[in-house]
């Protein structure tokens, strides 16, 4: 017998069997060559080898086959250990050792590692909250893809993986010279599956991008149960379609105390393991169905139904009448936690004949007390006799619960109004004996329905208060349809073209370039470094329109739109309130200097921090800190912008189109909505799905491979600032086309010049209020009054004078527009006083003609000229993700 024979029959895990020796979970032996008090031998079974990591074995730095351990453990010559090893092989036949715990082992070790990659990765978070599930009291883990990088050398991880699936050889030649892998499961959450032992014997994975032609992934050799074998006591099991549903369940304790829950594989997936688990359940009596109220899920109740009643003659089976098209999953996203167990108190028998017989005495599940809180305003308690409604809703202070309180007997429809305080239990006492009296209700009763409302009435306040704020992370639940469609929109070509658009489907008229460009920055809250916009236009011109209708596009979670702000009302929201959110102010002309300046100071540092006084729960007064955290990203309205000197440093400047072709098509727009061509649900639904488009972005890092190619005109105002606004918006422009970019090696999305054209037309109007001396309403009322002059004076434009009813008359502008423009333009010495009376008025001249067109030209050739030339030299490009 040759030694490659020898080396082949024999293997690793039965000459560590005969030996008796067992390694630990980690494949780690105690070594027997040496006196070894800690674990130092690896096995691997991959390649039938052991190697001890100790200095101070004599086998250290040579890894061991078969032979060379049985000639160290047999203290014997090279031949004789083939000799022995000849004997193990043609002698009595040794047990067959399987390693069962080998694969167990590995997944658990996997699962742990994916379980700890949750609180890593913000998509999986966001995933797993969107699906109402809480990572921290299930076991949910995420493959990001990355367990195997800085693991090369690890043979004995690549190898594991190899072996039960979650890696496969993907280019054994690739770029570098070193193998590369596929990696199963990638971008998904895992769920464990678990043997009789509760051991992870199996893996399924749930995509997170919710693609439509696939969702679900199972390791190869599926084996295991969602959450496990159900408990041997149990009396009552739910199955459920989906494992999502499943755990959905587990989430419910008053469930979990009365059921089992077991998941499914699918509409086709009660498999055998599945039956062979449910009949080795001794007590079982009844089995509940909660299958999709679908066709498909309609369909598969009706087949394991019938299985199940062939097989369990004696056990009961019920359904859950969900409502057409929901799951278990999608319900506990849009109803109170108490619908599971109103829907288990109402569950259906699936065969007539055992609910006439056995149904009733089987439903044990007391109906949980539920507040109807489907008005805000009207919150609504139900007992058998009697209807509690608090009139007006609850106050949001904490430390009392006053509330009007109407009681109705139902089969008379007598009333009792009462205002009461239901923490104050005097108080409570009174109204349940003037109740009693009044309707002739058993007081007993009074006082058990009072304080089990009172209990409802706390949990919903609390729930509520959890909603309203941000740190609770509320999410906006999109359906797989939903966002498969705003993905696929992500995706194509001419994207910004595609979605400019779409902002005119909104019901957003003309304003091709601002209305992009707001959409850009609002998207921006998403980001750590957020972008600021201050939209400048004369009253009446449109500017608050445009900010609402853009701030409409973005998702309402995360919108405050504010019209007026006191002094201090902005230290006073609560810690993280503005965390990533985007702010609107309607009108900043009115606010005063400390409001101002609080706003300035979200915008430029992204918190703000107060001292203040705290009194203590002894009556003592003492000094405490107030703090409010950012980041915001904002978009505000003024008629003025020159004067806010530290706030246009700070923001992104645009300038509404006041021309009278804008105003043409305005006009037009109006017109044609009032006849009811244009539908306004349309539009509705249009921003509705840029909402979507924007909830699908995901707030990744960013890196620009030309940040120092490009250089912005220097002589643009507040350069340093400018650049760095210039940057981040690139960043954004990046970020949105984030589907369609490559990533380098650390999954940062890497800038392509394409981004950069796009930015810089997109922003090429900020740039020149940037460098130009009058603001954007300024600069083109002073460009609409050189045209008239020169329409009017042709041969003498320059040298000619005029009164401001001319001007008015000649532009079609208000009185106040034209005084304040024409102040503006003295103080800047652009017009200038020549003669006239106070009574009789006076008149002016143009004494600077700027050449504004020249200006333009100039920047567009300079920006123009950077970017062709980018085009030639190709930078060094990051290490791309493989």
């Amino acid at each position: 017998m040759e030694i490659t024979e020898i080396k082949q029959q024999l293997t690793l895990a039965t000459l560590l069997h005969y030996y008796g020796l067992k390694p630990d979970k980690s494949l780690r032996l105690n070594c027997p060559f040496h006196d070894d008090k800690t674990p130092s031998l690896q096995v691997y079974y991959k390649t039938h080898t052991v190697y001890c990591f100790s200095a101070n074995c004599k086998t250290h730095g040579k890894p061991l086959d078969v032979i060379d351990f049985v000639m160290h453990k047999e203290n014997c010559s090279k031949y004789e250990a083939i000799l022995k090893c000849k004997q193990l092989i043609g002698g009595d036949p040794l047990p067959v050792v399987t390693l069962p715990g080998l694969r167990t082992a590995i997944l658990g070790n996997m699962f742990t590692y994916f379980k700890n990659g949750v609180s890593n990765s913000d998509p999986a978070k966001t995933y797993i909250r969107e699906r109402g599930l809480n990572y921290e009291v299930l076991e949910i883990g995420y493959n990001s893809g990355q367990f195997h990088h800085g693991a090369r050398k690890d043979e004995t991880l690549i190898n594991d993986c190899l072996q039960i699936g979650l890696l496969s050889v993907h280019d054994k030649l690739g770029r570098t010279g070193e193998t590369s892998y596929r990696v199963f499961g990638k971008g998904c959450v895992v769920f464990a599956l678990r043997n009789k032992q509760h051991q992870v014997s199996g893996l399924y994975f749930r995509s997170t991008y919710n693609d439509a032609d696939q969702k679900h992934f199972y390791l190869k050799d599926r084996k295991g149960l969602y959450p496990g074998y159900p408990a041997a006591s149990t009396e009552k099991l739910i199955l459920t379609e989906a494992i999502i549903d499943a755990a959905t369940l587990l989430q419910q304790p008053a469930i979990t105390k009365e059921y089992s829950v077991l998941a499914c594989y699918g509409t086709n997936g009660l498999l055998a393991e599945h039956m062979s688990a449910i009949k080795s359940l001794p007590h079982l009596k009844e089995i509940v169905f909660a299958f999709d109220a679908d066709e498909a899920g309609n369909k598969a109740v009706e087949k394991y139904a019938a299985l199940l009643k062939e097989q369990l003659p004696e056990i009961i089976l019920t359904y859950l009448e969900l409502p057409t098209g929901e799951d278990i999953n999608s319900i506990s996203l849009s109803h109170e936690p108490q619908i599971f167990v109103h829907l288990l108190t109402n569950r259906k028998s699936i065969f007539s004949s055992v609910e006439e017989k056995t149904l009733e005495p089987i439903i044990t599940v007391k109906a949980t007390p539920v507040l109807n809180t489907s008005h805000p305003h009207k919150l609504i308690y139900d007992t058998d006799q009697l209807q509690y409604c608090i009139q007006g809703g609850l106050s949001k202070l904490l430390d009392s619960m006053k509330v009007t309180l109407v009681v109705e007997q139902k089969d008379n429809g007598q009333k009792s109004r009462n205002k009461v305080d239901l923490y104050e239990d005097k108080q409570v006492e009174k109204l349940s004996r003037d109740i009693s009296e009044r309707l002739g209700v058993d007081r007993a009763l009074l006082d058990a329905d009072l304080s089990t409302l009172t209990d409802l009435l706390d949990s919903h306040r609390e729930k509520d208060q959890q909603q309203n704020d941000p740190a609770s992370a509320r999410v906006y639940p999109m359906t797989a349809a939903e966002r498969s469609g705003a993905e696929q929109f992500l995706k194509q070509a001419d994207l910004i073209g595609q979605l400019n658009e779409l902002l005119g489907s909104a019901g957003i008229v003309g304003e091709e370039t601002n209305r992009i460009f707001l959409l850009l920055i609002a998207i921006s809250y998403k980001m750590p470094e957020t972008l600021h916009a201050l939209i400048q236009g004369s009253s009446g011109s449109g500017k608050t329109r445009l900010l609402k209708q853009i701030s409409d596009c973005i998702p309402a979670e995360s919108v405050t739109k504010l019209t007026r702000v006191s002094d201090k009302v902005l230290y006073n929201y609560p810690e993280h309130y503005f965390v990533n959110r985007l702010l609107c102010l309607e009108d900043i002309d009115g606010l005063s200097e400390e409001a101002e300046f609080a706003f300035r100071e979200l915008q430029s540092n992204g918190e703000l921090n107060s001292a203040t006084s705290i009194k203590l729960e002894n009556g003592t007064i003492t000094s405490g800190q107030k703090t409010v955290k950012g980041p915001i990203a904002s978009l505000a309205c003024t008629t003025r912008g020159e004067i806010y000197e530290d706030n246009m440093s700070r923001v992104f400047l645009l300038a509404v189109d006041e021309s009278s072709d804008q105003t043409s098509r305005i006009i037009n727009y109006q017109n044609t909505k009032a006849t009811g061509n244009i539908d306004g649900k349309k539009e509705q639904e249009t921003k509705q799905f840029i909402q979507r488009v924007v909830r699908c972005l995901q707030p990744l890092e960013v890196v620009n491979p030309y940040a120092c190619k490009l250089q912005l005109p220097p002589d643009a105002h507040k350069i340093r600032r400018l650049n760095d606004l210039f940057l981040n918006f690139v960043k954004m422009v990046t970020l949105l086309h984030q589907y369609q970019r490559k990533r380098d090696s650390k999954g940062r999305l890497i800038t392509e010049i394409s981004d950069l054209e796009v930015a810089v037309d997109i922003m090429f109007e900020s740039i020149v209020l940037k460098v130009d001396e009058l603001d954007g309403s300024l600069r083109q009322f002073f460009e609409q009054l050189k045209d008239w002059l020169q329409t009017q004076y042709p041969e003498g434009y320059r040298t000619a004078t005029f009164c401001l009813r001319e001007v008015r008359q000649g532009l079609r502008c208000s009185k106040m527009q034209v005084f304040r423009c024409f102040n503006d333009l003295q103080r800047l010495e652009y017009v200038r006083q020549q003669g006239g009376h106070a009574n009789r008025g006076f008149t002016y001249q143009v004494v600077y003609w700027d050449n504004y067109t020249a200006l333009r030209s100039k920047l567009k050739r300079h920006l123009e000229s950077q970017l062709e030339l980018l085009k030639d030299v190709t930078p060094a490009a990051p290490m791309l993700h493989q």
